[in-house]
């Protein structure tokens, strides 16, 4: 049953303002932190809260802290051609070394008709779909994964050998909203487990697999400890074994970490575990990539933009199964959950400490938030 779950509403000039001065109190110059801030915030109001301001001092300023990334960043293009490029992040923010990168790629596909920049030594770049809506903001179809913390298994196994590795594709149409589908290429992500510790949720049955192959279920925040401690990882799309599809989560996963680090020689699997050999943390030296198609040089944006649209409305207007009152099309409820929360962002108690807290050792004294009125 859910606890701790009650939130209070902070508008979004406010929380803004706040993430902003935070990271700079934390180091980060004053234009980067605005990057960090404007895609931390974008996932909640896409409501996606695993990846907002949940994650805002465990993720970004605890590392900083502990000194595993670096709040300064130093974005070396290491090789590049006229359609791809290398680059190493030199373990800083990682949304903007994917902000830079995913630019540099849509700027070379409108040169070229397409660009694809990969990244190594990065950090975690938060929603992966913000970077494809900068592709499809600019007409382009855009792609971009990460490698991640190896906390998920192959088919068939127990251990986490790589992580939730995010397969995201954007396709711009002619809605108020882009096609853009963003996922894990597990059932679930850490961060949506972290979410259900802090509310009181127990583990969606067939999520996580313990070493002993059963499925585990009930605490989350017993599930991330066991993943934590190698007694337990996140399943691939497809859940447990093979007969439910679970091999294609894993292949696609794969794809994901190749992407992700072959291109760039960088590191993958268990070495992303932000450990070294004596359980020392150290930096993370993830690894991202990126791709955009230019659609003016095909058939032009006007024309993919309609035939897109087309597409996604075909499909809303389907025949639905019983019961069901609506299709929807990726990107669709991101949308109206923008338009739910144009009051500002909810958040929760657990993490209303966090930010009293962050604001207080900052002596940021001018933010009063509403859950202290």
């Amino acid at each position: 049953m859910a606890k701790n779950n009650k939130t209070t509403v902070v508008d979004w000039e406010t929380i803004t303002n706040f993430v902003i001065d935070s990271f700079v109190g934390y180091g980060v110059p004053t234009e980067d932190a605005k990057i960090c801030a404007d895609i931390l915030l974008e996932a909640d109001k896409r409501g996606i809260e695993s990846h907002g301001v949940n994650r805002f001092k465990p993720v970004y300023l605890d590392r900083i802290k502990a000194g595993i990334q670096n709040a300064v960043t130093e974005i070396e293009i290491i090789k590049e051609t006229p359609t791809t490029a290398v680059i190493d992040g030199h373990h800083g923010m990682g949304q903007v070394i994917g902000y830079n990168a995913m630019k540099l790629a849509i700027k070379k596909a409108k040169e070229y008709g397409m660009g694809m920049v990969v990244v190594r030594n990065s950090c975690h770049y938060g929603i992966a779909g913000y970077y494809s809506s900068m592709a499809t903001k600019a007409g382009c179809i855009g792609m971009t994964g990460t490698n991640a913390r190896p906390t998920v298994a192959p088919t068939n196994g127990v251990e986490g050998m790589f992580g939730t590795n995010p397969f995201t594709i954007g396709v711009p149409t002619d809605e108020a909203f882009d096609f853009n589908f963003d996922c894990a290429t597990s059932i679930t992500q850490n961060g949506k487990l972290e979410y259900y510790d802090r509310i009181g949720e127990d583990v969606p049955k067939g999520t996580v697999v313990g070493d002993d192959g059963c499925a585990v279920e009930g605490d989350a925040g017993e599930a991330l400890r066991r993943i934590n401690g190698g007694t337990a990882a996140l399943t691939t799309l497809g859940g447990i074994g093979e007969s439910l599809g679970g091999y294609k989560g894993y292949g696609f996963a794969l794809a994901v970490e190749f992407f992700a680090s072959i291109l760039q020689d960088g590191s993958y699997g268990k070495a992303l575990s932000g450990r070294d050999e004596n359980g020392n943390r150290r930096h993370y030296s993830l690894g991202h990539w990126f791709i955009a198609i230019d659609t003016d040089h095909f058939m032009g944006e006007d024309v993919a933009r309609k035939k897109a649209g087309e597409i996604t409305r075909s499909m809303r207007a389907s025949k639905k199964a019983p019961g069901a009152d609506r299709i929807y099309t990726a990107g669709e409820k991101e949308y109206e959950t923008r338009l739910a929360r144009s009051a500002g962002v909810p958040i929760n108690q657990s993490v209303q400490q966090e930010i009293n807290s962050v604001r207080d050792e900052l002596g940021l004294t001018k933010y009063v938030f509403p859950w202290e009125k």
